[in-house]
């Protein structure tokens, strides 16, 4: 099946160089990017992002973990797209506890647990089809997919930008 996943390498993939090292270990599931850029991630996206763990102790931590306060402040926030994007690029990615995850996956190799509990597990990858469309339209503008990958309208036809339907 042809899905689509978001992809962040977070601010300590970035601050640690693996940037290159990532993008060659995701280039094994031979999909496509989508989308690509790379930005600082305010209070108001991390907050949308980690919604879900919103009544965890640790969310506080996460979210400053995200907008980059440890680390760099940047996120390099990718659409990957293609034949089972989504479970390829998780099996690359590995266990969200870098403790956990296969030695051979990319937060086996280049994650760590910090010692207030942060998974400082350099990559996010959408846990499932439903995630991944709402972090994907969270993250990007439809205009900046080069795939129609969800339905648009256009809001404003003196711009004609396009947004999520």
């Amino acid at each position: 099946m042809v899905n689509q996943t978001l992809v962040l390498l977070k601010p300590d993939g970035i601050a640690k160089s693996l940037t290159g090292n990532i993008l060659t270990k995701l280039s094994e599931a031979k999909l496509e990017i989508a989308a690509c850029k790379c930005l600082r991630v305010s209070k108001e996206l991390a907050e949308k992002h980690y919604e879900n763990l919103r009544n965890e102790k640790f969310y506080n931590e996460v979210i400053k973990y995200i907008m980059g306060e440890y680390h760099k402040k940047k996120v390099l926030a990718m659409v990957y797209y293609g034949e089972n994007a989504l479970e390829k690029v998780r099996e690359l990615a590995g266990a969200t506890n870098p403790e956990e995850a296969d030695a051979e996956s990319i937060r086996g190799k280049y994650g760590r647990i910090t010692t207030k509990g942060v998974y400082e597990n350099v990559i996010h990858a959408s846990s499932d089809t439903q995630q991944a469309e709402r972090e994907i339209k969270l993250w990007f503008d439809p205009d900046e997919i080069i795939f129609d990958i969800y339905p648009t309208i256009i809001k404003d036809i003196t711009t004609h930008k396009r947004i999520w339907a």
